[in-house]
């Protein structure tokens, strides 16, 4: 009996993303290191990320150009999946313009807050309308536990300003899950595996199904780099990527409600950081040690690799759950 072997085309994008992040490795950090773009340590963190000082940053480069290297070769089978792309990339570019004057201008913070979250909501604004213009998007939206198929449709002059802000906070969010090594790269990585297999459930969503395993491949190759000891850290660059990245795919899918599901950890660590500054300007007090909460665990006397591998299994729960959430049952 003779018969075909073949790989499934979003297996394939996955090890293509991989591999070139494993030879943008070697290649980037390097250069960063030659650069100086070295990462600054809060004074009120944790003291062992001191020894972290100087270690390269920038590194989201390193996957970042992999996802749009790839993308381009899918372009000519899907051609939506460029949409994806220059989202990623306009996230990317706020972050990279953020991480460059820290470095070069030894400006803490970077972008002012205002400079950042006009680039941020611009390139959201461009992204949501164009998506309705061009037919990639509508206004339904997946309700969570009611099933793949089970949809509500938002009115338009609703569903823009609703995209706008899912975006924005998705990348703020995985923004501040970028704190331990590894943490951001793996925990979206789970996410990404988890919207690649929901986007084989329609054909409608093949190019959502390359562009996430795309994604995934990039993650898992930066976190060669990335898993603690850390040599390089993704940095704004990174997180703003791929937050971008993956609040794109929900919203495309019409799973914004889903993502609070499977990225539950972005939502805690989100929170966290909103219950500590509310808690302090009404009373006076800290709820947590430090925020975003990955740094509470560690000041609580939590090792950093423990309190990494605890979010990496929280997401796959999530995701499980997700799953569950969608009614998508493999056994």
């Amino acid at each position: 009996m003779g018969g075909e072997f073949s790989i499934s085309v979003q297996v394939i994008a996955f090890l293509i993303t991989f591999i070139m992040a494993l030879i943008m490795g070697p290649i980037m950090i390097p250069i960063l290191r030659r650069l100086k773009f070295g990462q600054t340590i809060r004074d009120d963190g944790p003291s062992t990320h001191l020894k972290k000082m100087g270690i390269p940053t920038m590194g989201g480069l390193i996957f970042l150009i992999p996802i749009i290297i790839a993308s381009f070769v899918y372009f000519p089978q899907y051609p939506e999946i460029i949409l994806l792309a220059m989202v990623t990339l306009g996230f990317g570019a706020a972050g990279f313009i953020d991480d460059f004057i820290k470095v070069t201008k030894k400006r803490k913070d970077g972008l002012y807050w205002d400079q950042k979250m006009l680039i941020l909501v611009a390139v959201s604004v461009i992204f949501v309308i164009y998506s309705l213009n061009a037919g990639y998007l509508d206004t339904n939206i997946i309700v969570p536990f009611m099933g793949i198929d089970y949809s509500f449709t938002m009115p338009a002059w609703l569903f823009i300003p609703f995209s706008v802000f899912v975006l924005i906070s998705i990348t703020n969010a995985v923004n501040l899950t970028d704190g331990l090594d590894g943490l951001a790269a793996g925990v979206t990585l789970i996410v990404t595996v988890f919207f690649t297999i929901v986007a084989m459930m329609k054909s409608d969503w093949d190019f959502i199904k390359v562009f996430s395993a795309i994604v995934s491949g990039g993650c898992l190759g930066f976190l060669a780099f990335n898993i603690h000891p850390a040599r390089v850290f993704m940095g704004d660059t990174g997180s703003l990527a791929l937050g971008g990245a993956v609040g794109a795919i929900s919203i495309l899918m019409g799973m914004p409600w889903i993502l609070l599901v499977a990225g539950f950890i972005y939502v805690v660590e989100a929170l966290s950081v909103i219950i500590q500054v509310a808690s302090f300007k009404l009373r006076r007090k800290r709820v947590f040690k430090m925020a975003p909460v990955h740094h509470h665990f560690e000041l609580s006397g939590w090792k950093e690799q423990k309190v990494v591998l605890l979010f990496w299994g929280v997401t796959v729960i999530s995701c499980l759950i997700g799953f569950l959430s969608l009614r998508i049952i493999f056994f």
